[in-house]
């Protein structure tokens, strides 16, 4: 790194101060393997910081009570908690309405129930959908089971060899028939960020309507649903600093209003008789049953510790963090970064000469360092590069570049234990 960029990335440092921030995430002091931990797997889940944690123990401890249920004070006190945070992602990704804001156990869980009620419901026989290369399996196979069901065509984005979008094949994808389009905001192998406006506008171009995958964007750049203009939204709240088991599906009111029940139960339904039944508007019409209250609230707790910072704060630090990470095993002989995105959120994936990443994670995981090793369910992604699987590293607002530096030395010791 030159020296320019050394002095930048102090800098950096400094006005963001993560050895600050690290002291609200406990397991960030622990150890593993007899070590200190060192966590660079945030793009599977994020760390947790006291304020979260703390929330969810109080709830149980103090306030647990079924929401939407009960006319007792305990219960009234846990819904209004509950639908505190449904107002919080509404600001934090600025929809138009709580109404557009529905609770689902996970953002794969969204997904399907958009495949599952508004695929069901409005794709016909010969209709087709648009997905990408670069997508999670739980953007792929929902769609895939879908086109079985219904005789529908799905149709996929490559990537070029940096692992940007091919933004002139999208365009000549869309033919009469095109009724969707799935695709993801972040790549969680390669860390693409995608040209969503765009895409959008081109989709809406030809009344195709659009989901956006945000599970690897919500933590690493503001989203404004309202200026995407995206039909809707899907992000997990593991990924961003609350528990898991809690994810969000933002969908714009129009359509929602015109979606058939995905799970029917308790809490979705106006009236029931022995002969028919006659549902709740949404978002209740879409969350059956009793609901992840603890995984809710505490995603509160995130939204309101995360909102402290600012994400212009964030993505400068991460950035930096990222180019550190990516010349530095750059400058190890026999690692390969599989692809360099144009614009990129702080994820890496890479490879190593005659060693399977999966020995390498290994190795690693004794010098007390997370990262992930496989094909990180996106199979065809990885396929496309011609490899079994790679190593990832995802970074967060909370690592530091003494990390990325235990890292590259534990990569030293790998290449000594393999002889690389």
């Amino acid at each position: 790194m030159t020296e320019k960029a050394l002095v930048n990335l102090e800098k950096n440092i400094l006005e963001w101060d993560a050895y600050k921030i690290r002291n609200d995430f406990p397991i960030l002091a622990t150890e593993m393997n007899g070590v200190p931990l060192v966590y660079l797997d945030n793009a599977s889940t994020s760390q947790k910081p006291k304020a979260v944690i703390n929330r969810v123990a109080q709830f149980y401890a103090e306030e647990n009570a079924n929401v939407h249920r009960g006319i007792y004070s305990l219960a009234e006190e846990a819904t209004k908690h509950y639908e505190n945070t449904r107002l919080l992602v509404r600001q934090f990704i600025h929809a138009a309405s709580v109404n557009e804001i529905i609770f689902t156990k996970s953002a794969t869980e969204g997904i399907n129930l958009v495949a599952q009620s508004y695929g069901r419901a409005f794709f016909n026989k010969g209709d087709e959908i648009i997905i990408s290369t670069l997508e999670h399996h739980s953007n792929i196979v929902p769609w895939q089971v879908l086109a079985k069901e219904k005789a529908l065509k799905i149709k996929v984005i490559p990537v070029t060899i940096n692992g940007d979008i091919d933004l002139e094949a999208y365009k000549k994808l869309f033919t009469k028939k095109t009724r969707f389009v799935a695709i993801t905001h972040t790549s969680n192998v390669l860390g693409t960020i995608t040209p969503l406006k765009e895409m959008i506008k081109i989709a809406h171009s030809h009344d195709a309507v659009i989901l956006v995958d945000a599970c690897q964007g919500i933590a690493h750049t503001p989203i404004n649903v309202h200026d995407l203009a995206c039909d809707f939204l899907v992000f997990s709240s593991h990924k961003m600093y609350g528990p898991t088991g809690t994810g969000v599906l933002y969908g714009k009111k129009a359509l929602l209003e015109r979606m058939p029940p995905y799970q029917c139960g308790g809490n979705m339904i106006k009236h029931v008789s022995m002969e028919d039944t006659l549902f709740q508007e949404p978002p209740m019409r879409f969350e059956a049953g009793t609901p992840n209250m603890a995984g809710v609230i505490g995603l509160g707790a995130a939204l309101e510790y995360f909102r402290q910072f600012s994400f212009d704060s964030i993505i400068s630090y991460e950035q930096e963090l990222y180019e550190y990470a990516l010349q530095g095993l750059q400058e190890i002989p026999g690692v390969s970064i599989v692809a360099k995105p144009t614009c990129s959120a702080p994820i890496i994936s890479f490879i190593m000469d005659k060693t399977h990443p999966h020995d390498i994670a290994t190795v690693l995981s004794h010098s007390g360092i997370c990262v992930r090793a496989g094909h990180h369910c996106a199979m065809p992604l990885i396929e496309t590069f011609g490899l079994p699987a790679t190593l990832r590293i995802s970074m967060s607002f909370y690592n530091t570049v003494g990390e990325l530096d235990l890292l590259f030395n534990a990569i030293h010791t790998v290449k000594k234990v393999f002889k690389i």
